[in-house]
């Protein structure tokens, strides 16, 4: 069977039961935390997948990479993908979540790189601005990248825009010819 076919599947019921539950946002953290520890942690991956390794250490691992104290539902969850055999699928099922979360909850991702960091006030505007674009609310990553000289880049969806100093001096010099 598809890989993503089965996770988006768990990750609709758990949504589901989540809010049913009236506990989606909590559950939204615990995936977005395991995605995260996935994705950090590459042995993860390979001891979960470890047929050799016993199921109640493997909830125990799960539980550990979900955050400090899961939600009932979560601990349930992780049993019932272990009942089932589909630990192998956890990190997709994760990730499904969390974009039915942020699609049902009309999320955007933002990305702002600037030289130099910026204060609370200035990252505030640029968050408005996108939610105002968007009509929805914005997860903000801030990054500082020195090699941009100045100005920022800011990225959501699938927009652009780079008013870095870096940019503007490639774009010189290519019709510089150089």
């Amino acid at each position: 069977m598809d890989i993503g076919v089965v996770s988006v599947r768990y990750a609709r019921a758990l949504l589901k039961s989540a809010q049913a539950e009236k506990s989606e946002d909590k559950v939204y953290g615990e995936m977005q935390t395991l995605v995260k520890h996935y994705i950090q942690v590459p042995e993860l991956r390979m001891t979960i997948d470890n047929p050799m390794l016993e199921k109640n250490t493997k909830e125990k691992l799960l539980s550990t990479a979900c955050g400090n104290k899961i939600t009932p539902l979560t601990d349930r969850f992780i049993k019932l993908v272990l009942q089932e055999n589909r630990e192998t699928m956890v990190q997709f099922m994760a990730a499904a979540y969390v974009t039915l979360y942020r699609k049902q909850k009309n999320i955007t991702r933002g990305k702002l790189v600037t030289a130099a960091a910026v204060d609370a006030k200035t990252e505030a505007k640029m968050r408005q601005m996108v939610e105002s674009r968007t009509n929805g609310s914005v997860e903000f990553q801030t990054e500082v990248n020195p090699d941009i000289i100045g100005g920022f880049i800011l990225e959501y969806d699938t927009y652009r825009m780079d008013a870095s100093v870096q940019s503007k001096l490639r774009s010189i010099l290519t019709l510089l010819g150089k």
